[in-house]
């Protein structure tokens, strides 16, 4: 399959499901459009609920290049864009007193392409998935730079001028939320809220995705982790630590929560991030959200 065969909402929904990712209709078709209408698609959620695997997914199934880009506080150019190899410069300088002519210093020979020229610049033949991971935890300068690449696929270099893709990448944004974005970031985009999967889908998840778990122990673990999310909590668990529960609960045997509540209530650390949660997860309230499993 190829991003060209993503040519609707079944078959982008198709496509994530082929790497183990059950998409809704909603964010299948977010997906489909985001890829007929060359539209970077920015997906927007808490941590943890599955945005940055949406890029990997549709990378995986479609036999596309993902190149992922981190987002960090202080992020620049140098660390987006491109670089100098100031060693090799180094070494060209010193071969040019020596009477060697290496060339233009601020040439091509001695530029370093970061994640988003190298998006840019890649092959015809090979589509690229870019994922610019965590929009919001850069910050405001970072974020109007990137409205010249999400505009015109386009960014500009001092020494060497504007440089243009050479094929359109698909782009998929993600953000926690944790700031607000701008408004010229966000018209630049297909929009798509990413919420935690209901009980339902979040069992077909663990089944997919980990291998022994059956139908019954799944939808426990799901339902368990629907408690647990209710609970007051700094740091709500996501899918992916439900998967890492699921796979801790089947590889040590657990094929029914109720008969083993004391090894449920030991394995949490798989959900539970922080001293204060752990806390606040009791015994007594494993048991509680354990009563309403059955």
């Amino acid at each position: 399959m190829t991003l060209s065969h993503v040519g609707s909402v079944e078959e982008a929904r198709a496509a994530l499901a082929s790497q183990g990712y059950l998409a809704g209709r909603p964010l299948a078709l977010a997906v489909h459009l985001a890829v007929a209408l060359e539209q970077p698609l920015l997906l927007e959620g808490e941590a943890g609920v599955g945005k940055t695997e949406v890029a990997r997914a549709l990378a995986a199934a479609t036999g596309a290049r993902l190149i992922r880009l981190q987002c960090h506080e202080g992020i620049d150019l140098h660390h987006a864009v491109y670089d100098w190899d100031y060693a090799r410069q180094l070494l060209a300088l010193r071969a040019a007193e020596a009477g060697v002519d290496e060339g233009e210093l601020f040439s091509r020979r001695f530029l370093l392409r970061r994640p988003l020229l190298d998006a840019l610049e890649a092959d015809a033949d090979q589509p690229v998935v870019l994922l610019i991971d965590e929009i919001d935890r850069a910050d405001d300068e970072f974020e109007a730079f990137l409205l010249e690449l999400l505009s015109d696929f386009q960014v500009s270099i001092p020494e060497l001028g504007t440089i243009s893709a050479t094929t359109i990448p698909h782009v998929v944004l993600t953000s926690n939320g944790t700031r607000e974005l701008s408004d010229a970031l966000r018209r630049r985009c297909l929009y798509h809220y990413v919420d935690y999967p209901d009980v339902d889908r979040e069992a077909r998840i663990i089944m997919a995705r980990i291998n022994g778990a059956t139908a019954s122990l799944s939808l426990q673990i799901a339902r368990l982790v629907e408690g647990i999310r209710k609970e007051e909590l700094r740091k709500v668990p996501g899918v992916a630590e439900t998967l890492d529960w699921a796979a801790a609960l089947v590889g040590i045997g657990v094929r029914d929560l109720l008969e083993t509540p004391e090894t449920v209530h030991e394995t949490l650390m798989c959900l539970l991030k922080t001293h204060e949660d752990k806390s606040r997860l009791t015994r007594e309230v494993t048991e509680r959200l354990l009563g309403k499993v059955a």
